[in-house]
């Protein structure tokens, strides 16, 4: 991925330093040591920098290009127009690929007697666009390379060295547009289902690539209200498919659904082309080039062409790293854990609603979309509220900066999130209660939702710091898969353990994996002291900050 990891922008304050943002930016890659002291260039105390990496090839008589000042060549010179319009394009790609992986959850009855096969078949149209969605996104985000096509990344290698991010935002949404035609035209269920495994790999470029975009044109003190759009687009997306789905195929039948998809990701694809090119690293290629071929002197070159990865290390970087440090890395490991359960929790309430109001208090399928309102209620009101971290974080942090400083937005998530459960499965399960509560529980698990995981994977991002994008990788492949799996299940699991009691078996691991972020706050420095991969940031407590100023005055 030639960015950093889109987890890295929705912190506040942001997760990387300005110098690991320029890394990604630059360089197109993580900042591990063994890039460092695997390359010709400078080492400072065993960590360089991108000046001291001008610094060197300049006195080897290299000319490093960079962006002249003031001329509009740099992203983040451009204008506030010019860099809104490529925030809303973006954000409308993401809302199209979010709004891909559910609108279809609106009609679900209807391609079992239309295409005479069972719900199970059916179901896995959620499933293997969900499948798809993680697999391409840990194809293009683990491998810190302008390699951001989802289909095959090592194919697109060279394509998107010279491109940058416009032409793989084309490519992708271009793929997405045309494999979602075979779902809306199937006349059988294998075309249904397979169109939407080949739709959900396209579709997971614009996800995985927006928070780059973003990092690219917005200067971190710039970056809050555009990754408010951003954000809004990203969680709101999901809960908005079963809202429109469930009004088209209640009016006019599932095939619109698939329509109004192919409609809708026809606007997106149509948008990407008049995107400009963002990608720093892409921009100075092409005016190295340009200065090559004015002046004859092959000297001219960039960072990223002098520095980027062999061949072997990419695929190191991406296809073995990930896993790793899942298996290796303890805070990693369980953070995935809990972020995985609340993201399925997300799909499974795309049926587990239906049966709340379709099939116990006898909604029609249209009112029973419209309920999911109430999620997206809760994630607007954590939107709200979540600068109030800022607030907290930077008074944690008045000695020193500490990732578990991220924890205390997930650790209030963690006592509303089953809480939300409990109230859900004791609302949801009997026709005489108030629908009202299963909508309370609806708006409180959306707040959840947000605050859980942005704090999450704030954390994540801080306590690996230097292989950030290895880490959502591995978190982002595990969530994907394990909410994939949902609607293999989650009808029969309603059905046969009863509502109130399926309901009541989620809140109990909801209250389970509660603790987590309770204990990482409390232990989680000295795990990270363990590992070679996490942060080594320890927190600093007033006192510690006075006696280490006052030796430093006596030295």
């Amino acid at each position: 991925m030639a960015s950093e990891p889109a987890e890295a922008t929705f912190a506040f304050p942001p997760a990387l330093s300005r110098e690991q943002e320029d890394e990604f930016r630059d360089l197109d890659r993580e900042h591990g040591p063994e890039f460092a002291l695997s390359r010709t260039a400078t080492a400072v105390s065993g960590h360089w920098t991108i000046a001291a990496l001008e610094r060197t090839y300049t006195e080897r008589g290299i000319q490093v290009v960079n962006f002249e000042k003031g001329k509009g060549e740099d992203p983040r010179e451009w204008t506030k127009a010019r860099k809104w319009f490529v925030t809303f394009t973006t954000a409308f790609l993401c809302t199209s690929a979010a709004l891909g992986s559910s609108i279809v959850t609106g009609d679900m009855s209807g391609p079992v007697s239309d295409l005479n096969t069972t719900q199970e078949i059916v179901n896995l149209t959620v499933t293997c666009f969900v499948i798809g969605f993680g697999i391409g996104y840990v194809s293009i985000a683990s491998s810190f390379h302008p390699v951001n096509h989802p289909l095959s990344p090592l194919f697109f290698a060279p394509l998107s060295e010279v491109s940058g991010r416009r032409l793989p935002y084309m490519l992708s949404m271009l793929f997405f547009f045309i494999f979602t035609l075979p779902s809306a035209l199937a006349r059988n269920a294998a075309t249904l289902v397979i169109g939407r495994q080949l739709a959900g790999l396209a579709a997971s470029a614009p996800i995985c690539n927006v928070g780059g975009s973003m990092a690219d044109i917005w200067a971190i003190e710039e970056r809050g209200i555009p990754m408010a759009t951003f954000s809004f687009a990203i969680f709101i997306g999901p809960c908005l498919g079963p809202i429109l789905g469930s009004w088209i195929g209640q009016e006019v039948g599932w095939r619109w659904i698939y329509w109004v998809l192919f409609i809708f990701t026809g606007c997106a694809t149509l948008l990407t082309l008049f995107m400009p090119e963002t990608l720093a690293s892409a921009l100075l290629k092409k005016k190295a080039k340009k200065l090559r071929q004015e002046t004859g002197n092959s000297n001219y070159r960039t960072l990223e062409e002098l520095e980027g990865p062999s061949f072997g290390e990419l695929m190191k970087t991406a296809l073995w790293r990930p896993l790793e440090m899942l298996f290796t890395e303890p805070i990693l490991a369980f953070m995935t854990i809990y972020l995985s359960f609340i993201y399925s929790i997300l799909y499974l309430l795309f049926f587990a609603f239906p049966i709340a109001f379709v099939e116990i208090r006898h909604f029609s399928a249209g009112l029973s979309g419209v309920t999911f309102v109430s999620i997206m209620l809760g994630i607007c009101l954590a939107m709200v509220l979540m600068p109030f971290q800022e607030k907290i974080y930077n008074h944690i942090t008045r000695f020193g900066a500490f990732p578990e400083a991220r924890l205390f937005p997930m650790m209030l998530g963690a006592i509303v999130l089953p809480s939300a459960l409990f109230i859900f499965a004791f609302t949801g399960a009997y026709s005489w209660v108030h629908w009202i509560g299963v909508c309370v529980a609806g708006f409180m698990f959306g707040f959840a939702l947000l605050i859980i995981y942005i704090s999450g994977n704030s954390y994540i991002v801080d306590s690996y710091s230097d292989y950030a994008a290895s880490a959502i990788a591995a978190k982002t492949l595990v969530r994907s898969e394990i909410g994939a799996m949902v609607p293999l299940y989650v009808n029969q699991m309603f059905n046969n353990m009863g509502f109130q009691y399926a309901g009541l078996l989620l809140a109990l691991v909801g209250v389970l994996i509660a603790p987590i972020p309770f204990i990482f706050y409390r232990y989680g420095e000295r795990i990270r002291s363990k590992s070679t991969k996490a942060s080594q940031a320890k927190r600093r407590h007033f006192a510690e900050d006075i006696e280490k100023k006052e030796l430093d005055a006596e030295t």
